[in-house]
This record gives structure tokens, sequence and C-alpha cells, in this order.
């Protein structure tokens, strides 16, 4: 018998008691960083060792994956970082997310029939978005660390230089989108051998986007939004049949957002508001499960309740969530525990609910490519970025001289009302494609904050960040230390395809039979997804603890 408790909706608005502040450690005293690659985890401590803060290596990590990972991140671009400062306690989200161009019709994104043609979303110049992410490291620079902006591109540029191996991960990308890179003469010049693909030990050398992150350190945001760069990027975009002007880059300002902050028992979670839905959907599907008494709970039941929260928050992103300095949403409402209390008195508690019982619109496939990382340093500030070019190599396209992919993010707009983008989520008109507008976001990244615990969480993983970050959240307040919380098995279920998704060993066959005896569709994934990195500071113990998700080999995880 599942128990609901009323008293647990209530608490989820109040404030976090009190905790032997006396007992509890104000600064670790250590670092902790966890990425997707060694390098930009090596150059993130590198930074810190020089003298820098989170900050500063947070500019560290993000420029050497631009470097490293090109697949799944870069300055061609964008991102939210989601900063907590010691010293003042205070909490701010920048919002470098891309912005459309002031050229953008949603008819250009139309086939002859009228419907949505996928070509012209995923691929090549019209696919892509204004970059924020060089905007963002010149503003935390400026603002936020204690280092000069030379200083903290240094490793990147470095790299670039110098070159590095790339893993099999990068090869396997560039396989994948191995005949749209080779429309780009300047795309295959940076990712294949001598037109062909890759062989492993490859050296990979990158002396244009040294020369791209030198102009950056020397000029600041006009090193990329302004001058030579920005006109060679206007004229290789147009060139390739896309529509920006030098006015819309130099248009381009990072947001300073306050983040959206609120309760889930005991826990004081901060993280993304909109433009990006994972805070809302999080608030939504937490005050959901406020309600429940999860740890009585046997695990199926408690995955039967989570997944219908789940369905539920991912219908209303499709439906109310997008750019906020262009639409008003009901944020209010969404997140009020008394919308949950009604979300949740529709969930029967043996039976799932059929998506198409509630409003609906249409099914596609997933795909995933962004790159998240963590830090957390000695003096207590707090890092969780969570950056994207949006499917792997963005929309393949490199301009000639500048070293780096342009991402392909307007396919992350309601192209078309009701019509799936990528990775299968779909949208309504309060995520239209509009000048200046920008795109709807999954990027969830987030801090957890205990009676005596800390974490820094995000992920990348398209769709399915949102469920990620709440399988770790649940799994951290648990217990759970960060290692095991990346290692841990994953589902998914997002309102649209009505099925519950799961990785290989997510559930055993005698679990898959009780879900569906509830009436769930489970689909098992061969391929896992994600890649998850977590930094952790138990006040208590004064211990650090970092894991970096092992589904890709190249993460890492350092404490120091």
């Amino acid at each position: 018998m599942i128990r609901t408790c009323v008293l647990a909706v209530l608490l989820a608005a109040t404030h976090l008691p009190a905790a032997g502040a006396a007992e509890l450690a104000h600064e670790p005293g250590r670092a902790a960083i966890a990425s997707a690659h060694a390098l930009a985890t090596k150059a993130g401590m590198t930074v810190l060792n020089q003298g820098g803060n989170a900050f500063d290596a947070a500019v560290a990590v993000a420029a050497t994956l631009s470097v490293v990972e090109p697949q799944s991140s870069g300055i061609g671009g964008g991102g939210l970082f989601l900063l907590h400062r010691a010293s003042d306690n205070s909490d701010r989200m920048i919002d470098a997310r891309e912005t459309a161009p002031r050229a953008t019709r949603p008819a250009d994104f139309l086939d002859a029939d009228g419907g949505l043609d996928q070509e012209k979303a995923w691929n090549g110049a019209l696919a892509a978005a204004i970059p924020g992410e060089p905007a963002a490291l010149v503003w935390i620079a400026k603002h936020y660390g204690k280092l000069p902006l030379k200083t903290s591109l240094a490793p990147a540029i470095r790299i670039a230089r110098k070159g590095f191996v790339p893993d099999a991960r990068m090869l396997d990308d560039i396989e994948e989108r191995l005949e749209v890179i080779k429309r780009y003469p300047a795309s295959a010049a940076l990712f294949l051998q001598r037109g062909a693909l890759p062989k492993p030990n490859w050296v990979h050398r990158n002396p244009d986007i040294a020369r791209t992150l030198t102009l950056i350190a020397d000029k600041g945001h006009d090193g990329f939004y302004g001058g030579e760069l920005a006109r060679t990027l206007v004229e290789g975009i147009n060139a390739a049949g896309g529509n920006w002007t030098l006015q819309d880059l130099a248009d381009y300002q990072v947001k300073e957002r306050e983040p959206l902050v609120f309760q889930y028992r005991e826990w004081r979670i901060v993280t993304a508001p909109p433009p990006s839905s994972g805070g809302i959907a999080l608030k939504q599907m937490l005050n959901i499960l406020a309600g429940y008494d999860l740890a009585s709970l046997d695990r199926i039941h408690r995955v039967h309740l989570t997944v219908e929260a789940m369905r539920r928050a991912y219908r209303d992103r499709a439906e109310y969530l997008g750019d906020p300095d262009y639409i008003t949403m009901p944020l209010e409402e969404l997140g009020s525990p008394l919308y949950a209390a009604g979300l949740r008195a529709s969930i029967h508690p043996e039976r799932a609910t059929p998506s198409d019982l509630l409003p609906g619109y249409t099914k596609a496939k997933e795909r995933e490519h962004t790159s998240h990382f963590s830090i957390i340093d000695a003096e207590g500030n707090r890092v969780s970025a969570t950056q994207t070019i949006n499917l792997a190599l963005g929309s393949a396209l490199v301009i000639p001289g500048t070293g780096f992919v342009m991402n392909n993010e307007m396919d992350d707009f309601a192209l078309k009302s009701g019509a799936p983008n990528a990775f299968g989520l779909v949208g309504a008109d309060a995520n239209a494609p509009h000048p200046g507008r920008r795109p709807l976001s999954s990027m969830s990244p987030s801090f957890l904050i205990g009676p005596d615990r800390i974490a820094v969480i995000g992920s990348p993983g398209g769709s399915t960040i949102i469920t990620q970050v709440l399988e770790a959240m649940l799994a951290f307040i648990d217990g759970q230390l960060p290692a095991q919380i990346v290692a841990n098995p994953r589902y998914h279920h997002q309102y649209l395809p009505d099925v519950i998704e799961m990785e290989n060993d997510t559930f055993d066959a005698e679990e898959v039979q009780q879900l569906q005896a509830m009436g769930h569709s489970v689909i098992r994934r061969d391929k896992p997804w994600g890649f998850m990195n977590i930094v952790s500071w138990d006040r208590k113990s004064g211990q650090l603890h970092a894991g970096a998700d092992k589904r890709r080999a190249s993460g890492s995880a350092v404490v120091q």
C-alpha cells in the first residue's frame, strides 16, 4: 500500500532548519573537478594552482573541452553556467544560450509540403544560432574570476597548438557525421586525415582555434563578436547558405539570471531557470514525489511513481516553456505544491497513466551531445556548467580559419509547433523561433544543499538530462557518493514516446515484468546515455568527493 504524506508537501515549501553550524566546515580547503576529459580537468586544476578560483577553472575547463571534445561542446555553441560565490553566499546563472539570427523565419525550415525539413534544422549554416559560449567565458573571467583571461585560456591554446590524441568517442562521432563533414572543406580539413576517417593514435592539432582563443584572450568580447573574426564568421555562414549579420554578433550578450531555488524535504535545490526547462521540471517532479514516503516503498513502486512524475513534467514542458525574455510562463503555478498535489492525485498507485490521456503531440527518436563539468574550490565556490553544440559535431560546419564547429541549436526551437526535434521533444508557440530569442533547453546544472552535504550535479544527454539529474539527486539524498551515482544504471520517460527507456542493466527480467503488469511499456537501449560529472562536499567530515561517468572512457574526476 503506497502511503501519501500531505505534511511532506507542506515541508517542500519551508526553509532548511539550522543544522549544527559550529560543527560544519566553512571551507573545503581543497578542490574537486569532474569533467568529460582528463585534459580539461587537468587544465582546471592548473589554473587553480596558479591562484585562480572555481570560476577561473571553469573558463579553463570549458575552453579546453572546446579543443578536446569538439563533438559535444565548444565556442561555436553555448551553455548554462550555475555559479555559487562563497564570499557573499550568492548564486547566479550565466545564460549563454545561443540566439536566433535577425533574419530567422520559421518558414525557412519547412519543406515544400509544409512539414519540418530536418536536414535544414540539423546540418549546415541555417541550423546555426549565434554562439554564446565565448561571451560567457569573458563574462565569468571579468566578473567572478581572479586571474586574467589570458591565463585561464592558456591551457586550451597550448593543447590546440601541441595537439592531442582523440579518444574513441570523438572518432566514432566523426564517423557518424562523415558524409556531412565532407560537404564543407574546412570541416574535412579539421576532422579528417587526407579526406578519410582518422586512424587511432592520430594527433589532432588545431592552430585555427588557438588563434581564435588568443583573439578572445587579447580582446575579450570584441575578439569574437566584433572585428576580423566577426566578419569571417558572417561571410562564411552566409556563403554556406546562412543568414547572419554583423549586428547579430554585436548584439549578443550573456544574461545573468536568478537561479530557480526550491526545497525538497530538508534539501535546498538551486538549479537552472528558463530558458532551461530543467529546473522547473525538476521542481515539478520533486514536488510530486514529496507527497510519498519513498523510503518505505519497494523499488518498482518507487520507479513507477517517479516515472509518472516524469511523464507529467515533460507534458508541461512541451506546452508552456520558452525564452523568458519574450514570453510569459506560468512558472509560479507549475512549481506550486498545490499544482503538484493535483498532479499527484491523478497518479494511480498501481497503474501507469497512458500519455494519450494527457493532451499530446507526436513522437520521435533521441540523440545526445552535450558536455557537463562540476567544480568546487578550496574556498567553497562552486560551478555547475552544462554546455552544448546540440547534436554530434553540431551542424558539422566549420568556417575556414576559425577552428571550431558551429552549433545546430536552431533545432532546439519548436520550428513547427508539435513537430519533434532531434531529441524527440515537442513544443508549442512558446518556443517558436524569433529574432534574438533563445531556444528552450533541457540543460539542468544544479546544486543540492543539505544540512551537512552539498553536491554539484549535471549531465549531458539531450532530453534525458532532466531525468538523469533527478535520479542523481534522489541517490545523493539516499547517501550515495558521486562515483557510485554516476555509475548507477538509468531509466527515462519523457511523456512521448510513451515508454520507459532503460539502460541494459537497469532492471532485471522480473522487474520489467512488474512494470509491464502496471501498464508501462519498457524498452531496453543497448547503448548507455549521459556523461554525468559530480563533485560533493561533506561539511561534517570535511571530505570532498568527485565522480566522472565511466560510460565514456575520457571522463576525469580529481580531488586535490
